[in-house]
């Protein structure tokens, strides 16, 4: 038995495959299941575990994965964001260095404790958080061609896998993921296997439509043959995604930044959009979730004056938002301002690029893309179905129920 983060988890008797589908909202799972497109997915929702739980928010890819992986909130493991304002140096980066980690992950601990792991992500902007700490395989779909043993534990994975690296936009980044971890399960069989997708699809299509129900098919086969060959299988999201248009069908934006400059002069606040990373194509570094600095004369006013703009869901203060979403209160603005369902948020109209959108936008970062589904493929006896389930419970039940 292991403790982590003041969880305790047990070794795995059986291959333990946790996988984490980017931006996976659970009518994605619902409706291509109704089509017949997910047979897999359909037995196991009938004789496996099917929970929707919560992730944390924001609800953007780097803050996600790594709860899942510590099985703890942000407070805990300090990745609070894709990006974020270093106010000890003044810039703004991006949270992809693992020296913004402050927890040590699950997969680190079960790899110090002899259980050979592996991780297969999509980009490489979250590889080396995943696998800080964790000897073994670790390799991203994206830089999979210029993978050493030194660096990645592995070497020709292009070759085991049988596909050529695919475009960074495109859903055969996903696939690629899935594919190496059937590939790593048929060669290697580690104990445990972190396998996190890109949200490509999702971006550009809504439950239901071909292009949505095209992939999901694509995953449940994957799934499928790791299913056939003996592994636990606990299938989460980082979060959810939402459109986020007008009725006309453009971008529903409110530009934070421009009245800011407009109510307390230009250069009084920052605005920081966390889900910005480097791809930003397909959502234009729009989504629901802004951080804001400013001075404490300046924040009543800011506060009062963002919420009575239409599309604003609430602005909390610093403390606020570190209690109410259990983030690191070092790492966040003065003000935290989360919009509604169908609304996203910028810093300046002239600052962002929408120009690569061509589908009506779809994106995430608030408390309306929390809710992702949680599937185990085994059924697990006595669940307490009435407690608030968390993306980040998936390795405790994988681990500690489904074995």
């Amino acid at each position: 038995m292991l403790e982590v983060n003041g969880r305790h988890y047990a070794l795995p008797k059986q291959p333990t495959v946790v996988v984490c589908v980017d931006g996976c909202e659970p009518d994605y799972l619902a409706q291509a299941v109704a089509a017949g497109r997910m047979p897999w997915m359909k037995r196991v929702l009938a004789e496996g575990t099917a929970i929707v739980a919560d992730c944390v928010v924001p609800t953007f890819t780097n803050p996600n994965n790594l709860s899942i992986v510590t099985g703890a909130p942000p407070s805990v493991h300090g990745i609070c964001g894709n990006y974020l304002f270093d106010t000890a140096s003044g810039t703004e980066v991006m949270m992809n260095d693992p020296k913004w980690l402050r927890a040590p992950t699950i997969l680190a601990a079960l790899a110090n404790a002899g259980k050979t792991c592996a991780v297969v992500t999509a980009k490489d902007k979250l590889r080396k958080l995943l696998g800080k700490g964790m000897s073994g395989v670790c390799f991203s779909s994206e830089k999979a061609d210029a993978v050493t043993q030194d660096e990645n534990g592995i070497t020709g994975v292009v070759q085991m896998v049988g596909m050529p690296v695919p475009d960074v936009y495109s859903a055969g980044l996903s696939e690629f993921v899935f594919a190496a971890g059937v590939a790593l399960m048929k060669t290697r069989r580690p104990d445990v296997m972190y396998l996190s997708t890109t949200d490509y699809i999702q971006h550009k299509h809504a439950p239901g439509t071909p292009g949505a129900d095209a992939f999901y098919a694509m995953m449940d086969g994957y799934l499928g043959q790791l299913d056939a060959m003996g592994c636990v299988i606990a299938l989460t999201a980082d979060h959810g995604m939402n459109a986020k248009t007008q009725m006309d069908g453009t971008p529903d934006v409110i530009y934070l930044q421009d009245h800011l400059d407009a109510w307390l002069g230009a250069g009084a606040a920052r605005t920081i959009l966390p889900i910005t990373d480097p791809y930003v194509v397909h959502h234009g570094a729009l989504g629901s979730f802004a951080t804001l600095y400013l001075s404490a004369a300046d924040l009543p006013k800011a506060q009062a004056q963002l919420a009575t703009l239409r599309g604003i869901e609430r602005v909390y203060t610093r403390d606020e938002a570190a209690q109410v979403f259990e983030l690191p209160p070092d790492r966040i603005g003065d003000l935290v301002v989360v919009s509604e369902r169908s609304t996203v948020l910028g810093t300046s109209a002239a600052r962002h690029d929408l120009s690569g959108l061509d589908a009506p936008l779809r994106s995430h970062g608030g408390v309306s893309e929390q809710r992702v589904p949680l599937v185990i493929n085994r059924p697990i006896a006595g669940l307490d179905r009435q407690r608030r389930w968390r993306n980040f419970d998936a390795f405790d039940l994988a681990l500690n129920k489904a074995q």
